[in-house]
């Protein structure tokens, strides 16, 4: 009997530890992407994708995975999504950078705080699913403190809203293509098919005055340009192992780790600024991120599941 009580605690342990490793790498992604200065955030991003791919496929040759993804291969609708998916990944990435690295930390944060309330819409608009009075509430508080900051702080927060709308489309593709792709094969296709951009964008960057920085800056800048890779592809592998052992409830609860961490972040690592307006406009978030998150309790409470934007 102790061993049937003890086999899930501890699975439901590790999921905690994976996903919480996750969302905490994901949290200090900012302070990564801003060592790897003076290199442009179209930079990074090419390299991002082609250096994930490398490292799926070395994924792929160690865990004998080749089989499976040959399995994928031969299903042109998976074959579709998984490009449909890493479409959205890219907007995702490079908004996300071109955030980081103009000093727009803060509303790259404001993005994935509002990320799970946009998931619940997509549920509603896109999967007929229906809602409770909670979730209302907490769209309702969202859409608010988007206007206020539109409104008040003067500044559309197009960088949170691309990040939130992408992202949620991404959990949106990879909940329809559902366990008919593993996370290494998916991950590896998603940025095969983004290779042509990478190189594009790779020749219109060395053809600029400044050029590509890939190791014209000395050893150091090199190597963690070339981690670039590694610290794409670990944090989405962490997320589908946790996602595996523990209910989606719990993840809801414990993605709000990544959006704390780069408001922190931007606010007072780097000091960016946090006028009044924009106070107003974030208190509001978190408002209806606690009503979001009172659901989930109740939720869970009741055994149900809500949906949750997976990553």
């Amino acid at each position: 009997m102790t061993s049937e009580i003890s086999a899930p605690r501890s699975t439901q342990t590790a999921g905690v530890a994976y996903a919480g490793g996750a969302y905490l790498l994901w949290g200090v992604l900012p302070l990564y992407f801003l060592v790897l200065a003076p290199t442009g955030p179209w930079e990074v991003v090419a390299w991002r994708v082609l250096l994930s791919l490398v490292f799926c496929v070395i994924l792929l040759t160690v865990t004998r995975g080749w089989k499976a993804f040959g399995v994928i291969l031969r299903q042109p609708r998976l074959l579709g999504w998984t490009a449909v998916a890493g479409l959205l990944i890219y907007v995702n990435w490079q908004v996300f950078l071109i955030g980081t690295l103009s000093e727009n930390v803060i509303e790259t944060s404001l993005g994935y705080f509002i990320n799970p309330i946009t998931t619940v819409l997509l549920g509603v608009f896109v999967l007929k699913e229906r809602i409770r009075r909670l979730q209302w509430t907490a769209i309702g508080i969202a859409a608010v403190a988007v206007v206020v900051i539109v409104v008040l702080y003067g500044h559309f927060p197009w960088i949170a809203l691309s990040l939130t709308a992408s992202f949620g489309l991404y959990g949106l593709i990879k909940k329809k293509i559902g366990p008919a792709v593993d996370a290494v094969s998916g991950l590896t296709l998603e940025s095969f098919w983004l290779i042509p951009i990478a190189v594009v964008q790779l020749v219109l960057v060395a053809t600029t005055p400044e050029g590509l920085t890939f190791g014209q800056n000395g050893a150091w800048h090199a190597v963690l340009l070339a981690f670039a890779g590694v610290a794409t592809a670990v944090p989405l592998l962490l997320f589908a192992a946790g996602a595996r052992r523990i209910d989606l409830a719990v993840i809801g609860m414990i993605q709000f780790i990544t959006p704390v961490m780069q408001f922190v972040i931007g606010a007072v690592v780097l000091g960016e600024p946090m006028p009044i307006e924009r106070w107003i406009g974030f208190v509001l978030v978190w408002v209806a991120i606690t009503v979001f998150v009172i659901d989930l309790l109740l939720a869970a409470r009741r055994g149900r599941r809500t949906p949750v934007a997976p990553v």
